[in-house]
């Protein structure tokens, strides 16, 4: 099968398209062939000890053959671990408890836009910044990545959005810098996924089907949309 490597030393210049053997699934992965892998910012520097490296951990597909909770056929979707290759390939191998049904009303390539940034605004607003209906919140970077989907989440929960350096009960910060340091001041709780800063809970997204499944009822429900910057084919 295809997939796309990163070869030592890494960087952009170091990316090759290459054959390589397809994968064989053991207990607990399903085999996906893959209709869409998205790439973040500053994922090519992520895998430096373990080259070469396939990127992207973002994928929507289809589930190649049956497995005990996926039927061959099946529209899914998951953000993958990062502890291993991506899915910038032909077929990817998914652990099952990570994988979700795809949302019916987002195309392949809009369902692989969503997994990094719509769980990075679902774990920043609702699991470490607790939001509650009716709260104000901010978001810097809200142009960004995660940061549009978070606006919409943060609306859709009921929340009332402010403009960053104004009075805010939840900060929710994707930029770090000067753009957090002239917000942190006027927010009651701050969440970051910029940078370890005193005051603010840092973290990093986890894979989560149930939060998965969460996000793909806001899609349905047209309470999300994620857009997606740029399109390219496999090679």
């Amino acid at each position: 099968m295809r997939a796309v490597r990163l070869h030592p030393p890494g960087g952009i210049e170091n990316l090759r398209l290459d054959e390589v053997e397809a994968p064989r699934p053991r207990p607990g992965q399903v085999p996906v062939r893959v209709h869409a892998a998205a790439i973040t910012r500053d994922e090519l520097e992520w895998p430096t000890d373990r080259l070469p490296a396939i990127p992207s951990y973002e994928l929507s597909g289809v589930v190649a053959e049956d497995t005990d909770e996926f039927s061959a056929g099946a529209e899914v979707f998951a953000l993958t671990p990062f502890d291993r290759d991506g899915v910038a390939a032909d077929v990817a191998l998914v652990p099952v408890e990570v994988l979700a049904p795809k949302p019916p009303s987002l195309s392949h390539v809009q369902a692989a836009a969503l997994p990094m940034p719509g769980l990075s605004a679902w774990q920043a607003l609702m699991v470490h910044g607790r939001l509650q209906p009716g709260e104000r919140v901010a978001v810097t970077g809200a142009r960004g990545g995660v940061g549009h989907l978070a606006v919409q989440l943060a609306r859709s929960q009921g929340a009332t959005l402010v403009e960053e350096g104004q009075p805010c009960d939840l900060l929710f910060d994707t930029t770090g810098g000067e753009t957090l340091a002239r917000s942190a001041g006027q927010a009651g709780r701050i969440v970051t996924v910029a940078a370890e800063t005193p005051g603010a809970h840092y973290f990093v997204v986890e894979p989560n089907r149930e939060q998965l499944v969460e996000l793909a009822a806001l899609i349905d429900g047209g309470e999300l949309r994620p857009l997606v910057g740029e399109v390219f084919p496999l090679a």
